[in-house]
């Protein structure tokens, strides 16, 4: 059954993102604290972890860096296109919205733990290639490995933040679910390639996510995204 991968992934998030809300209620301020700070490090680390494994190549006896070219006018391009739209707004007036209709009013980090979980889980290229290969072939195992990760990165998010990180589930589902429909359609253009650059401009936006957790709101990256859509584009030319 095509979908089933996005299916499980959402599920999986909505079960870690329950259990977080379970663990949050027993926890006392100055551990919630240390634990997003604890969150924030390790998104750091593995959005640069990715950064570096797709920039540094291995050429005889040297190491050399590539890709900073397209790192650049991919971020300078996307970042401007990005904040012409104001997507960081859109995205934190949805959150409240959900706050409203979901009894969170009173929430102060529904809206972020909402964004920032949502980030963290729909950039990477495990999301594309997942959804294509449930979509083109009806092979939901990387999307099922996936949300095995999702969960788990939900259940922090949401011990940290509360119930807001388990409504990242809907732009999962939105995000997936498209691509697993529109597949056949997507398929032509979405290349090793460019699903590398993808990934490449991605992990430096959960660097960037990982910033904001751990020493304070510094970089808007909901307005960053349109880079990930640039840096395909660019890359077949540079």
């Amino acid at each position: 059954m095509k979908g089933i991968g996005t299916i499980i992934n959402v599920a999986a998030v909505l079960l870690g993102g329950g259990a977080g809300m379970l663990l949050k209620g027993g926890l006392k301020e100055r551990y919630q604290q240390i634990l997003m700070q604890a969150l924030g490090v390790c998104t750091l680390f593995i959005g640069l972890a990715g950064t570096l494994q797709a920039m540094l190549q291995i050429h005889g006896n040297s190491l050399e860096s590539a890709g900073s070219m397209l790192l650049i006018a991919s971020l300078v391009i996307g970042s401007l296109l990005g904040e012409w739209i104001d997507i960081e707004k859109w995205m934190e007036h949805f959150g409240v919205w959900l706050r409203k209709i979901f009894g969170g009013k009173n929430d102060n980090q529904f809206v972020e733990g909402f964004v920032s979980a949502s980030l963290v889980i729909c950039i990477g290229a495990m999301a594309i290639v997942g959804a294509l290969e449930d979509g083109l072939r009806g092979d939901p195992s990387m999307l099922t490995a996936k949300a095995v990760l999702d969960g788990v990165i939900v259940l922090v998010f949401a011990s940290a933040y509360g119930k807001g990180a388990l409504f990242s589930a809907i732009p999962v589902g939105l995000w997936q679910g498209s691509i697993t429909l529109f597949a056949g359609f997507l398929e032509p253009f979405l290349t090793d390639g460019a699903i590398s650059d993808i990934s490449f401009v991605g992990n430096v936006l959960i660097f960037c996510v990982g910033v904001n957790l751990a020493f304070g709101k510094k970089f808007r990256v909901g307005n960053m995204l349109p880079a990930l859509l640039i840096a395909p584009i660019l890359g077949t030319f540079l």
